[in-house]
């Protein structure tokens, strides 16, 4: 692949990567002073220390939203330098003195391949870890539920064991009204309940109080009871949680874990799951995506110098990220399978992107 990079190729790739790395300067500039502005009064009135306002919050916020709004950096960076080289007559030489279009667009190509690999290792590994600073702090210091009780909670654990808590306390880690049974096909083999169940996040094990166990094989019943117990079961309490951000810091594994036993449980969070997990992979590839779009729509030198591709460019991203946006809410609220609804944008900018190709100076 090196060694077929010439030095109009190591020009365009430095103007490329140079370009996208001070926009994203310039971006994190901007939303930070955005939501401090914004979110000033919560910082006050919650109390938040600054130490923790800088680096626990910020410190995931921004990696976060730089992720987020990555395609329209990528997507502006490329428009910029590609007009502004049109608008300077430095693309009509390269193409005039045999070299193919296909030919140009290998840097670009290259350059693109970075940003996706770059995109894709932070989405897996990186972006979760600082999704969980930003988002410890905003369940405390932004958004904090007033009422952080989850109510009359059903779950099924395994094919036979199904558990019910009728209030739980995320704060104090602590359900009262428990219900855990036990079948065998069809049959009641074993119930048990308690008065309160808490967690142990020293010995990670629930311990049951004031609590009763009913028996039954066949017409034989047996009870017994007790005023405290330890328990194993495959519960957690993030299993009660009522925040919806929590997701966006769950590393693959968590999140791979999660899935598999949300499909036993069933407790209506699988869209989300999924969602996560398919966009941490799909939506790098808005690279390659974005970047044949810009370097199509703005390798025509046009009257008004850089001005008229940026501005559709900025329209195209930001319609880009709207259409993620739409598509995502069909999914949680329309029933659209979760990986069409992260894929719609990708394919139909891809067709677009395609059809601006065949349209590009030659």
């Amino acid at each position: 692949m090196f060694k077929h990079i010439k030095l109009i190729d190591r020009y365009i790739i430095g103007k490329y990567l140079g370009t996208f790395l001070f926009t994203m300067i310039i971006f994190s500039v901007v939303i930070v002073i955005f939501d401090v502005s914004e979110k000033l009064d919560d910082f006050y009135k919650n109390n938040a220390p600054l130490s923790k306002v800088v680096f626990q919050y910020y410190a995931g916020f921004v990696p976060f939203y730089l992720n987020f709004l990555s395609p329209l950096i990528n997507f502006i960076a490329v428009i910029f330098f590609t007009a502004k080289m049109a608008d300077q007559t430095e693309i009509v030489p390269i193409l005039s003195s045999g070299v193919t279009f296909r030919r140009f667009l290998w840097p670009y190509f290259l350059s693109s391949f970075v940003i996706f690999a770059v995109t894709l290792v932070f989405n897996l590994f990186i972006i979760p870890e600082t999704n969980q600073l930003k988002v410890d702090f905003e369940n405390i210091y932004i958004k904090p539920q007033k009422d952080n009780n989850k109510m009359y909670t059903h779950m099924q654990l395994d094919q036979n064991t199904y558990v019910y808590i009728e209030n739980f306390d995320n704060n104090q880690k602590i359900g009262y009204k428990f219900s855990l049974e036990k079948f065998k096909g069809d049959e009641l083999v074993e119930k048990t309940m308690a008065e309160r169940i808490v967690w142990d996040s020293v010995k990670r094990n629930w311990n049951m109080e004031t609590y009763s166990v009913r028996k039954v094989d066949g017409l034989k019943e047996s009870m017994a009871y007790g005023e405290k117990k330890r328990i194993k079961i495959d519960m957690r309490p993030t299993d009660f949680e009522l925040f919806d951000n929590i997701y966006e810091a769950m590393n693959m594994n968590e999140l791979n874990s999660r899935i598999e036993k949300e499909k036993i449980r069933g407790t209506g969070v699988m869209e989300r799951l999924l969602l996560e997990k398919y966009k941490r992979f799909i939506n790098p590839f808005s690279a390659f995506i974005l970047t044949l779009m810009g370097v199509s729509l703005s390798s025509r030198k046009v009257r008004g110098g850089v001005g008229l591709p940026l501005g559709i460019g900025i329209f195209l991203s930001f319609t880009y990220i709207l259409f993620n946006q739409f598509a995502t809410m069909f999914s949680l609220k329309g029933n659209l399978p979760p990986l069409i609804a992260v894929c719609i944008p990708n394919v139909i900018f891809g067709i677009l992107g395609l059809y601006l190709l065949a349209k590009a100076p030659k």
